[in-house]
Parts: structure tokens; C-alpha cells; sequence
């Protein structure tokens, strides 16, 4: 039995739909909510195996990698995040194309590998995730009108959005479901004429309305933290509120905490300076906590930490803020 093993979000959907229209494939889907990203942990090891892995970490799982290549499996590799902990020594089981560069999704890193034959799925995955920059210059590449452009910009959207929740039960469509409705469709057009994507839509419009009056809990030198309450709709659409503050690209940084189901917090931060004040590294410091350098979060902060955490946001980003709002 073979794998293919994918993060639930925009990025990881299209990466997997474009590699598997190039070379179609039965494999078991091993998928989650956008923060389950320990993945690999639900892969049996089998010698001669084929594993695909697709915008997940290789540092959360490089033991578990270890144990499939000890095991005797086969794994290809395409991720936009760290790969620090990738084999000092080339494996010969292991296929490794990562690129952890900030303009870089994984879908952009699979379009380059076969040559942009589905790039409107690369398209769909850069602006699902906040990549609008590269994502419009793929889409000039095909030479897309505007409306055309714009339909996948909501797309890829809608397609993060529905990752988002603190569990499967969270979301409106469970990822490996969602995956399988794309996986029918050659065009991003064909799944946007399908039944299921005007539901999906409704469910992002209705969600994100619940954010129009939303103010700041704690505002600095033009960085700010939100908090969102417990319910759903909040862990749904706090990656919608992190994208929206992070495009507005005036060097500011932000982070949005939702309260999880056990009273404590799951924290997205968007930093406005990624080259010299990573979102990373200031997640890392967190138990849970990683990502890459524009776009991170901890997975579990305890409630009583939200003051330890305000004070050290504040600290780490306030010099790269105040520089940016005196020049």
C-alpha cells in the first residue's frame, strides 16, 4: 500500500490534484485541519513502500522519516517550510525539493516541476496561501484576464479557509473529502461549477461578516494582537483575519489568538518584516510552535500565557516597527 500524505489547506490540495493529473496514482490520502502537521506518524512502515509528501514540515516529522527510511520506504518530498533536519548524507530512498524562500509555496515548487502544465492549480494554491505577488505573475504567465484572476484568487481562499478549525469537526468539508471533489475536476473552472464550492462560499461569506466590527485586544507601534472567542466560525476564519492584516504590507505585525474548545489559545502571527524578524522564530520559542519566516503560530498556548506572550510580541517586533513608522 502506497501513501500520499498532504497538509488539508489550499496548498497542499492543489499540489497533490497537480501531481496526481500528471501521474495518476490509488494511494491512501493521509490529510488533517492546517495545524496537524505530524503527519507521518500514521504511516506504517513497509519496505519498497511509495510515500508522497506534500507542505509539510520535514522538521516536525524527521523522526518519523527516519523510521520510514529505516523501515525500507520511498519517500518523495516537495515543502515551502524548514528542512533543517533533512539527512546530513544524501538518502537514496528520498526525493527532497524544498525551497523555504518567502515568495515559494509548495504548489509553486510542484508547477516548476512539471513545467506549469496545471498552473491555474498553482495559481489557485499562492493566493490560498496570502502569495499574491508570485500568484499574479503565474497568472499573467497564462495570460488570465482580471475576472479570471480574481475567480482564483477567491478560490484559493476559500480553500484555506475550509483548513482551519481545531479539528475535522470544525470545518465545513474535512480535507481528504475535499481533496477527492477537486481531484474530479482538470480545471479549477470545473470544481467552481460544482455543487459543493457555492456551499463552501456561503460558509466563508458568513464567517468572515462575524469580523467586520473586530477590534484590536492590544495595539503597539502599529502591531497589534487579536483575540477571537470560542466557537467554530472563530477557528475557521482566523487564518482569513491573519491573511487580511498581513496584506495590507505597511510593515506592521500581527497576531490572531482563538480560543480552542479547552479554554486556552491557538496563535497565527503574520509578521510585517520577515527577513529580519521571522514569524518563526518568534513562535519557535513556544511549545507548538513553528512555521516559516512571513507566516506562523503555536498550536497550543495556555491561557495563562497570553500576557507572557503579548509582552514578548511586543518586544520582539517593536524595533522593526518603530524604524518603519520613522522613516
Amino acid at each position: 500500500m502506497d501513501y500520499d500524505v498532504f497538509n488539508g489547506d489550499a496548498d497542499g490540495i492543489c499540489a497533490l490534484h497537480m501531481l496526481r493529473l500528471h501521474t495518476p496514482a490509488r494511494r491512501t490520502l493521509i490529510t488533517g485541519v492546517k495545524r496537524d502537521i505530524a503527519l507521518l506518524r500514521r504511516v506504517p512502515a513497509r519496505p519498497g513502500m511509495e510515500v508522497m509528501v506534500l507542505d509539510v514540515s520535514l522538521d516536525a516529522n524527521a523522526g518519523e522519516l527516519q523510521r520510514l527510511l529505516d523501515g525500507g520506504a520511498h519517500l518523495t518530498w516537495f515543502d515551502h517550510h524548514g528542512a533543517d533536519c533533512a539527512p546530513a548524507h544524501r538518502h537514496p530512498h528520498l526525493t527532497l525539493h524544498c525551497d523555504p524562500a518567502p515568495q515559494v509555496c509548495t504548489s509553486i515548487l510542484v508547477d516548476r516541476h512539471l513545467g506549469g502544465r496545471y498552473r491555474p492549480w498553482a495559481v489557485t494554491a499562492a493566493f490560498g496561501d496570502n502569495l499574491d505577488q508570485p500568484a499574479r505573475a503565474l497568472a499573467h504567465s497564462l495570460g488570465l484576464e482580471h475576472d479570471a484572476t480574481a475567480a482564483l484568487q477567491q478560490l484559493g481562499q476559500v480553500l484555506n479557509y475550509n483548513a482551519y478549525g481545531e479539528c475535522e469537526a470544525d470545518l465545513h468539508v474535512a480535507p481528504a473529502d475535499l481533496y477527492l471533489a477537486i481531484s474530479a475536476q482538470a480545471t479549477p473552472a470545473g470544481f467552481m461549477a460544482s455543487r459543493l464550492y457555492p456551499a463552501l462560499l456561503d460558509g466563508y461569506r458568513a464567517d468572515c461578516a462575524q469580523l467586520l466590527h473586530l477590534q484590536p485586544h492590544w495595539q503597539q507601534h502599529g502591531n497589534a494582537v487579536y483575540l477571537l472567542p470560542s466557537g467554530a466560525w472563530a477557528r475557521r476564519v482566523n487564518g482569513v483575519l491573519a491573511n487580511r492584516l498581513a496584506a495590507r504590507q505597511d510593515g506592521a505585525a500581527f497576531a490572531v489568538l482563538v480560543q480552542r474548545s479547552d479554554g486556552d489559545y491557538l496563535v497565527s502571527v503574520r509578521s510585517g518584516q520577515p527577513h529580519t524578524h521571522s514569524a518563526c522564530r518568534l513562535c519557535s520559542e513556544f511549545p507548538s510552535g513553528g512555521g516559516r519566516h512571513a507566516a506562523a503560530g503555536i498550536n497550543h498556548l495556555p491561557a495563562a500565557a497570553l500576557t507572557h506572550f503579548i509582552a514578548r510580541f511586543d518586544a520582539y517586533f517593536r524595533a522593526d516597527a518603530a524604524r518603519t513608522h520613522a522613516a
